[in-house]
């Protein structure tokens, strides 16, 4: 789904067949102002996409951003203003800030995981652990907040993790039926695959296919162990339950990326309000 049709699709949740307690109370001419105040310190996300909620559902509200996606913010700062029809306003509200608190609130989670990997080569990565169709806002959310966005969905890179292994039948006959499955149809897909332990992770060396291996649920000594290991011939990612009192320790392991499920399925929303002028 992309984004106009998202919108589309979440101003019909909403609106249904009328906000009738606008249409009720406000006066079809009337016109208005409103601010979107930040009510909390963290990271801003999501002005561009209020951007286009509001040209959606009504152009001619004037906008005025005072601030951008990325920037850092405090309680009481005001990231735009909005002026037109009261009503149009109204109706815009809650998705506007549905959308920017909940972006934000993974930004700014996003941010202090990026924080704490300073002075290391560690990027953190996010996950496939997302809102269903609010996929593509969130993993816009961990780039806003300094973080990269890990494969986008089941489509667009292998990963083999331990079920597949155990159903493939072990970790060599998964890496060469992805092998042949990728030449077969023709695709160029990057393969990483899931290591459980240090012995998991030459054999996967012994096998020689692939392009990163995911250290799941190693401790800080077995991941140097395995970083040393594994040099250069292939990609490092720690993962697994993983948190902020952790990631800085895990960074200086070495390892090439961190995933962290959190950053999307566990980060709060950020106080901010639509309040009129």
């Amino acid at each position: 789904m992309n984004i106009a049709t998202f919108i589309d699709e979440a101003i019909k949740e909403d609106i249904g067949d009328g906000d009738h307690t606008s249409l009720a109370c406000i006066p079809s001419t009337a016109k208005g102002k409103a601010k979107l105040l930040v009510k909390e310190d963290g990271v801003l996300a999501g002005i561009e996409i209020a951007k286009k909620v509001f040209e959606k559902f009504d152009p001619s509200i004037n906008l005025e951003f005072k601030l951008k996606d990325g920037d850092s913010i405090e309680k009481g700062d005001i990231a735009f203003t909005a002026e037109g029809s009261s009503r149009n306003i109204l109706q815009t509200e809650r998705l506007t800030l549905n959308l920017m608190q909940r972006m934000s609130g993974i930004a700014t989670l996003t941010n202090q995981y990026v924080k704490k990997c300073e002075g290391t080569k560690a990027k953190i990565l996010d996950t496939r652990k997302t809102t269903p169709n609010l996929r593509e806002f969130e993993k816009m959310a961990v780039k806003i907040g300094g973080g990269h966005n890990h494969r986008f969905g089941l489509f667009d890179m292998i990963m083999i993790k331990d079920n597949h292994i155990d159903f493939a039948g072990g970790i060599k006959q998964a890496l060469e039926k992805t092998q042949e499955y990728l030449t077969k149809n023709n695709k160029d897909l990057r393969i990483e695959i899931e290591a459980r332990n240090l012995n998991e992770v030459e054999e996967i060396l012994s096998v020689g296919i692939g392009d990163r291996i995911m250290l799941d649920n190693f401790n800080y000594e077995d991941t140097k162990k395995a970083v040393k290991l594994i040099g250069s011939r292939y990609e490092t990612e720690s993962s697994g339950g993983i948190n902020l009192n952790t990631v800085g320790e895990y960074a200086k392991c070495g390892v090439d990326f961190i995933s962290v499920g959190a950053l999307t399925h566990s980060a709060t929303g950020l106080d901010l309000s639509l309040k009129a002028m």
